[in-house]
């Protein structure tokens, strides 16, 4: 019997998956977005990513950024694409770390260049180097890849439990490319368990109804975006994450409790808006809060 999951964890990767297919943001700015966002009661927040600039514009400066944020504000996450990226993080005194691996071997090649082995390898390296570092393992494409290749629930399941072996103290499983159904999301549970992430991408406009699902399986922990802005660069099609201000206003009607003020959210997408110079895809954002009922 599942037990009723009566509070869920919300990171928020706005600062950094959400902006990262937008025109570049000024550090100052972006390290602006990721307060507001910690203000409506956030924890964590992925801020920034420690990419080469050449091939994300959009995530330069992640230095900058991370030393305008408040330490006490939030957990802090940054994404590193390799142990060069690691370094990077931990000089500016980053300690909680997300990396990624892909399960499709395509998109694994497409977006880091390596094979799914050696991607693995090198979370291990990356382990080894942040010595006492929080360790996310993002795991990509883990409902199914639209590059031509089969990812099944058991290959996505030893995936995990390879990254576990190496000792990642958290494990999320991405809906990269908005493949994900409830049935899939329950498939791909049975082989790793609850006790992981979700991060959720709307392409085929299914992401908050896989959440409502995951969370009646007992997940508990979700990646989301302010406006329901983001997408992989390198992931033709993908969609925009979840969105922050939906999934909140969907878990505050069913009494789960977040901790995050939809209001804030509101009014921080409105800060957004002004950042990015376009509408959101959120339709909270666009709708606003419910009605009493």
């Amino acid at each position: 019997m599942v037990t009723p999951v009566v509070a869920v964890e919300i990171r928020d990767v706005g600062p950094r998956d959400g902006l990262q297919g937008e025109a570049p943001i000024p550090a100052a700015r972006r390290a602006e977005l990721a307060l507001a966002i910690a203000a409506t009661g956030v924890r964590q927040v992925e801020a920034v990513s420690f990419v080469s600039p050449k091939a994300v514009p959009a995530m330069a400066d992640a230095a900058a950024v991370v030393e305008l944020l408040d330490p006490d504000a939030a957990t802090w996450w940054a994404l590193v694409p390799n142990e060069r990226g690691t370094q990077m993080a931990l000089d500016v005194g980053v300690r909680h770390l997300t990396v990624t691996v892909s399960a499709s071997p395509v998109y694994s090649e497409k977006n880091v260049g390596m094979t799914v082995a050696e991607s693995v390898a090198q979370v291990a390296g990356i382990r080894r180097l942040a010595e006492g570092v929080v360790l996310d393992a993002v795991v990509s494409c883990a409902f199914g890849s639209p590059f031509g290749d089969a990812v099944t629930r058991e290959h996505v399941g030893a995936v995990c439990a390879e990254l576990q072996a190496i000792g990642v103290e958290y494990l999320t499983l991405a809906d990269t490319t908005g493949t994900a159904t409830p049935r899939r999301i329950g498939a791909v549970l049975e082989h790793t368990g609850v006790s992981v992430g979700l991060h959720l991408h709307d392409t085929r406009g299914t992401a908050l109804t896989n959440a409502y699902a995951a969370l009646q399986l007992g997940v508990s922990r979700f990646d989301t975006a302010l406006g329901g802005l983001g997408g992989s660069p390198f992931a033709p099609g993908a969609g925009g994450n979840l969105a922050t201000e939906d999934l909140v206003l969907l878990l505050e009607d069913l009494g789960v409790a977040t901790g995050v003020n939809l209001e804030g959210l509101l009014t921080a997408g409105r800060l957004l808006e002004v950042l990015v110079g376009h509408p959101l895809p959120s339709r909270v954002s666009a709708a606003g809060a419910l009605p009493d009922f």
